[in-house]
Parts: structure tokens; C-alpha cells; sequence
């Protein structure tokens, strides 16, 4: 569609937004100019037009009635991948802010509802190319800004651990689902701690890679530098086994480096780890006001099992760990502001595969009904307008000159040791919140979990959590930091905790029980 100049009112209006000190006559020199420039952009439409993608066409359904029972499921399908390869037979369910070309993507928001992708991600690609079969998309938080499961508009994700709690956020739906056994693997993503929250709180496997290694390509964009997707499992092996088919640069997402050196991870797993040093983050436990006594003595009896199992196991002090909190919750308020509000989630300035009919159907929706934001959203949307405002951007800049000293404070500790550990969470599974609840109440049970998984989004360190024994018949999670680019390192110490302890326990939930 051509562009549509603006009316006088309106080109009044714009000029007043900008103080361009413009009286009648100014306007109506500068009226045509500015209408002459529309020329190149209709001329751009019609040239994007002659080679934009079309949506296949692929079966889908909105679950059906008793085949949801956690409100887990977004979407069904039935993507069949190649007939032979690593992941042939194998199911694995999509977190809906990644596109499956022809299937609906809703990003668990009012605001993306009704969006067809017209391309698969480079993630969708690599699972189908290795004989993945893609059963539908999975619930996530509303434009995954939680870490809990109350926020997305179809409604909670329940947990199978205790249908009344939550599963963690923002990949609440992934997590459910193989908590549940309904796939035998998952998507998620991660810009504040979205794979490892809701691992942790569901009992589950969620690794998130370095920054970079794994291609956000067609993955509704938060904030460049935070933005990460990585596998979810039921086992570490499941989790090495997707990360390899994952990782590697694909020339589209300018947050990968041009070249990674392609890494077998199944194989680094079977190295074993005896031998390998375990930093204890003092600063990981104890949070005061949150940390629950049985959830720092859940992990510190893991970190037991680990030195019984030929680590070596020492405490070591991280003050940046809280410091990076603080720079984290600065580039996650305007960065976010900036690039997923303003910049209609995909911003502007980079290169790289845009998505131009998501940009837009965002974009005239976000107009359209900013009310229906989750809380949490309207909450980060009025700071992070404020602090743009009447800061114009220096608390930022702040923040991402800060970002090389809170690497560096953790390469430093990774520098005497091969692994960082703490807990995922410092918290169990909070009660889900119900319709009426406090809007404080909301967003606290919403983001208060997230101290100790945010540091890594913002350094870009990777991460694994793994079930420890649970508390009060809920999970516990264990996080597992390694040095950049060595993902491996940690998915070998996650495999030898995973192997000392026999395996991961299940939800007690039996089958057939309905979900509350």
C-alpha cells in the first residue's frame, strides 16, 4: 500500500513533536518535500513485494477440548522433518514467540495474536532438517516479559507438579509440557532467565547458550543484547543432543559472531567431569526477603553429590553478580522500551532478517490496544518511557559501558574455576496469581525470581539449570555458569550431577488426573 502523506494537521502536529519551530508558511514549504520522499518507499514495497515469502500451507488446530489440560498448548500441528536424522521420531514443541511458517504466533500477547509467519526460524529449520516432527506451539508469557505463568492472554499455564502453581516463565508453556512427558523436547527463550526459571520451577532440563551461539532468526526480539533461544529437555543428554543441531552462525541475526566452531556435545557430555572446579557464588544465596532456606539447602546437598562425584568444590565471592542485576535491569527497562515498544519489537540499525508484516501487524495492534498489555509490560513501558524521557538514554549507555567490567568479574572467577554454581531460583513455585489480584502482587510474583539468572543474559555467559531434590514436593533447580563459547562445560557438569543422582524425578501427578 502507498504511503500516506500526512494532512496539514498532522504535519503540524509531527513538527510541534519535534519543536521544529515552524509557523503556517514553514509547513506548507516543506509539505510537498516531504510528501516527494514517499516515492522510494512505494518503490521499496513493490520491490520487497517480488520476492517476500509465502506462507506454506500446513495443518493446524487450536487444541481441542481435554487435550489441554495444563494450558500449555497454543497451537497444534504436525510438521513431519526429514525422514532420517538425529532427531527422527522425536517431538518437540515450539515457544510461541518463534515462528513455524503458516502456524499462528501469538507471543502470548493480545498484540501479536492473529499473526501468520510466512518463514520458518533458522531454530524451526535445524530441528526439521535433523527429523524433528514439530507437534504445535508452545504458551509463553505475554511478549515473555514474566517469569511466572499468569501473564499469557489464554490464560495460566499450570504446573504438573501442583496444578495450582506456576511453571516459571517466560517458556511456561515448553516447560509444562515435558514436565508432562507431552514432547520429548521443547524451545525456549531467554532475555532475563525464561529457559532456566521455568526449568527449575518445573523440574526440568533448560540450558541457555552463550550469546550468540544459537540464532534468534525469526524469534520475536526483546532486546538485542539479552536476546538468547536454547533447548529445553528432560535429560542433559536430550539438551546436548539439541544444542548441537542448534548452535552455529546462520548470516541472518547480527547477534552471532561470523564463525563458531561447531562443537559435539553429546560426545563433551561423555567426557565425564571428575576433575573439573565448581565455584560456589556466595552471592547466589541468601537473597534477603526471597531466598527459601530449603531451596539454597536443596542445591547446597547437590553441590555434596557433585564433590562426592570427583569435583572439586569451593566457595568463591561474585559481588558483580548482584552489580549485574542493577546494569541488567537497566538495559531490560529502556533497551526494552526502546526495541519492543518503539521499535515494534524488531528496532532499527542492524543487519539482519527482518520480519516486515510482523513489524507491522505488531505495531498497528500495539496502537491500537496498548491496555491490553500484561501488567508487567505497562509497568517496564511507563519506566522505561519516563527514564528515556527526561534521561534521553544515559542510564543506558551507563549500563552497557558497566557490561565489560560484569564479564569481566565473571571470567575472572571462571578463570580459577571451570563451572559457577548457584541456585536457578531462589524461591519454589508460587501459588498462581487469579484474576483480581493486586497489580503490586502481580508483578512481583511476576519478575521477583529472576536475580540470579538475569547477570548471565546481560554478561552472556551460558547457563544450565538441572532439577536438584525437590522441597515440599516442588522443584528445585540448580544453575550451572560457564565460560563463554564453553556451553560444553557446562552440560558435562549438569550430566555427571545428573548421572551421580540416577536421573531426574518426575511430577507425582498421575495420569488421567485433571488439572484443576
Amino acid at each position: 500500500m502507498p504511503v500516506t502523506p500526512p494532512t496539514p494537521d498532522e504535519l503540524a502536529a509531527l513538527a510541534e513533536r519535534d519543536r521544529l519551530g515552524l509557523d503556517e508558511a514553514g509547513l506548507a514549504a516543506f509539505a510537498p518535500l516531504v510528501e516527494g520522499s514517499f516515492g522510494a518507499y512505494d518503490r521499496v514495497e513493490e520491490l520487497w513485494a517480488a520476492q517476500a515469502p509465502v506462507a506454506p500451507r500446513r495443518e493446524w488446530s487450536w487444541p481441542a477440548d481435554g487435550e489441554n489440560r495444563w494450558g500449555a498448548w497454543y497451537a497444534r500441528c504436525h510438521v513431519e522433518g526429514a525422514p532420517e536424522g538425529p532427531l527422527a521420531g522425536r517431538t518437540v514443541a515450539i515457544k510461541d514467540n518463534t515462528a513455524v511458517a503458516g502456524v499462528p504466533m501469538g507471543n502470548g500477547s493480545r498484540l501479536v495474536d492473529g499473526y501468520v509467519p510466512a518463514r520458518d526460524a533458522t531454530v524451526v529449520t535445524r530441528l526439521l532438517e535433523a527429523g524433528a516432527t514439530i507437534t504445535g506451539k508452545a504458551v509463553c508469557e505475554d511478549l515473555c516479559f514474566s517469569g511466572a505463568s499468569h501473564t499469557s492472554h489464554t490464560g495460566p499455564v499450570r504446573n504438573p507438579w501442583d496444578p495450582t502453581r506456576t511453571t516459571g516463565g517466560s517458556s511456561s508453556g515448553s516447560a509444562a509440557l515435558l514436565a508432562a512427558g507431552e514432547v520429548d523436547l521443547a524451545t525456549g527463550g531467554d532475555q532475563g532467565g525464561s529457559i532456566r526459571m521455568p526449568a527449575a520451577m518445573s523440574g526440568i532440563v533448560g540450558h541457555k547458550p552463550t550469546h550468540g551461539l544459537v540464532p534468534y532468526t525469526g524469534a520475536f526480539p526483546i532486546e538485542a543484547t539479552i536476546d538468547h533461544l536454547g533447548p529445553m529437555a528432560r535429560t542433559v543428554a536430550d539438551a546436548a543432543l539439541a544444542l548441537g543441531i542448534l548452535a552455529g552462525p546462520d548470516g541472518l541475526d547480527p547477534r552471532q559472531p561470523d564463525a563458531v566452531a561447531p562443537v559435539d556435545y553429546l560426545a563433551e557430555i561423555a567426557r565425564g567431569a571428575q576433575g573439573l572446579r565448581v565455584g560456589v557464588v556466595t552471592e547466589g544465596f541468601g537473597h534477603e526477603g526471597l531466598s527459601v532456606p530449603g531451596v539454597d539447602a536443596s542445591v547446597r546437598s547437590a553441590l555434596d553429590v557433585l564433590a562426592g562425584a570427583g569435583l572439586a568444590v569451593e566457595e568463591v565471592s561474585l559481588p558483580w553478580h548482584r552489580h549485574a542485576f542493577d546494569v541488567w535491569t537497566v538495559v531490560a527497562t529502556d533497551g526494552v522500551v526502546a526495541q519492543m515498544i518503539e521499535g515494534n519489537g524488531y528496532g532499527m540499525n542492524w543487519e539482519g532478517l527482518y520480519d516486515p508484516d510482523l513489524i507491522a501487524h505488531y505495531g498497528r495492534l500495539r496502537a491500537q490496544r496498548g491496555h491490553l498489555f500484561s501488567d508487567p509490560v505497562k509497568m517496564v513501558t511507563m519506566a522505561g518511557r519516563h527514564t528515556l524521557t527526561t534521561e534521553h538514554g544515559r542510564h543506558y549507555a551507563m549500563a552497557r559501558n558497566l557490561v565489560p567490567a560484569a564479564r569481566a568479574a565473571y571470567d575472572a572467577a571462571l578463570a580459577d574455576h571451570d563451572v559457577l554454581v548457584m541456585p536457578t531460583v531462589p524461591i519454589l513455585p508460587t501459588t498462581l496469581v487469579g484474576e483480581g489480584t493486586p497489580v503490586a502482587e502481580g508483578v512481583a510474583r511476576a519478575l521477583e525470581m529472576i536475580v540470579n539468572t538475569a547477570p548471565t543474559d546481560v554478561t552472556g555467559h551460558p547457563a544450565t539449570s538441572v532439577p536438584t531434590a525437590p522441597v515440599d514436593g516442588l522443584p528445585v533447580g540448580m544453575m550451572i555458569v560457564g565460560r563463554r563459547f564453553d556451553d560444553a562445560t557446562c552440560l558435562r557438569v549438569a550430566h555427571a550431577f545428573e548421572q551421580a543422582v540416577g536421573g531426574f524425578p518426575a511430577p507425582p501427578v498421575p495420569a488421567g488426573v485433571a488439572a484443576g
